[in-house]
C-alpha cells in the first residue's frame, strides 16, 4: 500500500519562501511519479509540479515556472517543494500525490491514486 506524509506549509508573506516535504512508502520499484497539487478556496484542484523518480524529469504549472521547484531524494524517497516568491495567489491546500503517471498527463488529477492529507500555505500581508 503507498503512503504518503507530508510536511512543511506555513503562512508566509508575500515575497517569501516555504518549503514542502513528501515521504513515499510502499512502491515496489522506481518507477513512479510524485505531484504537487493545490486546491483554493472555491476553486478545483491543479497541478503544480511533477516529478518522475526514475528520471528526475519535472515539469511545472505556468502559474509557477520560475518560482518553484521540485526535487527528490531517491534514496529517502521523498520529494520536496521549493516555493520562492510566494505570491497571495498561491494561497490553497497543497496535496502530494503519487502514482505512475507519464509526464505528458501529469496535470489530470483522476490518474493519481495516492494521496496525501494536504498541508495549508497562506500567503499574506
Amino acid at each position: 500500500q503507498i503512503h504518503l506524509v507530508e510536511s512543511g506549509g506555513g503562512m508566509v508573506q508575500p515575497g517569501g519562501s516555504l518549503s514542502l516535504s513528501c515521504a513515499v512508502s510502499g512502491f515496489t520499484s522506481k518507477y513512479y511519479a510524485i505531484a504537487w497539487f493545490r486546491q483554493a478556496p472555491g476553486k478545483g484542484r491543479e497541478g503544480v509540479a511533477y516529478i518522475y523518480n526514475s528520471n528526475g524529469r519535472t515539469k511545472y504549472a505556468d502559474s509557477v515556472q520560475g518560482r518553484f521547484t521540485i526535487s527528490r531524494d531517491s534514496a529517502k524517497n521523498t520529494a520536496v517543494l521549493q516555493m520562492n516568491n510566494l505570491k497571495p495567489e498561491d494561497t490553497a491546500v497543497y496535496y502530494c500525490v503519487a502514482d505512475n503517471v507519464h509526464e505528458s498527463s501529469w496535470y489530470h488529477t483522476r490518474l493519481y491514486n495516492t494521496w496525501g492529507q494536504g498541508t495549508q500555505v497562506t500567503v499574506s500581508s
